[in-house]
């Protein structure tokens, strides 16, 4: 079976989860607030999210991980940033891996073949180091408070030179608004990936409908979308 790759709208965890919010399990109060965003997004529609929460340790990762199973179903997507020895116990369908991540060979190791292998590239990377994956992030296309200072956006021009310089499906990533979607697409990259404007958005539900409204858009060539170019 081949693996899986991630739907067009991917939604990233915050990341902000620690051992001491509410007792420190993956059954606090904060991982159910997230929880429950999550809910409300799938309820709007969202069928991907990629659980990126460094700060617990695994079996609390791995708690949280089969509440977000349970919440997206048969049909949604599920991946694990970094830890691709959980992908099996959390019935995830991806691994997606950082610059601190196990290379992609080690991780296929521990994955196996069925999981989706994901890599973060950025501007500047030989795209040889990139064979293996099977989807890749590339970034940050807009200005965003986690690379402010440390990446350059690249724009959609940026991001079009990436999708052009390898054969595997390219979601855009970092700062990335529903009016964006359809410069990322005409990037040619298959999907968008966005943290900070859906699930961290104090309205889950209503960004995730807005978000899928415009991709839907500039999949068939509608919508006012953003330009090209570098910004």
């Amino acid at each position: 079976m081949s693996p899986a790759e991630p739907p067009p709208l991917l939604a990233l965890t915050p990341g902000r989860l620690g051992p001491g919010d509410a007792g420190g399990g993956a059954s606090g109060g904060e991982a159910s607030r997230l929880v429950a965003a999550v809910r409300a997004a799938v309820d709007a529609g969202l069928r991907g999210v990629l659980l990126r929460e460094p700060g617990l340790a695994d079996r609390a990762f791995l708690d949280l991980a089969l509440r977000l199973r349970e919440v997206l179903g048969a049909d949604g997507w599920l991946g694990l940033h970094d830890r691709p020895h959980l992908a099996a116990a959390a019935r995830a369908e991806g691994v997606h891996l950082g610059f601190r991540s196990l290379g992609v060979a080690a991780a296929r190791a521990v994955a196996g073949p069925e999981v989706a292998l994901g890599l973060s590239t950025h501007a500047g990377d030989d795209p040889a180091t990139w064979a293996g994956a099977d989807y890749l992030f590339h970034g940050p296309v807009r200005d965003t408070p986690s690379k402010h200072g440390l990446l350059e956006p690249v724009g959609p021009a940026g991001l079009a030179r990436a999708c052009a310089a390898t054969d595997r499906p390219v979601w855009g990533l970092g700062g990335l608004r529903p009016e964006d979607a359809r410069a990322v697409r005409t990037a040619g990259a298959r999907g968008m990936a966005v943290l900070g404007g859906l699930l961290g958005d104090a309205r889950p539900a209503a960004a995730a409908a807005a978000y899928r409204a415009a991709w839907a858009e500039a999949e068939t060539g509608g919508g006012a979308g953003a330009g090209g170019g570098e910004r």
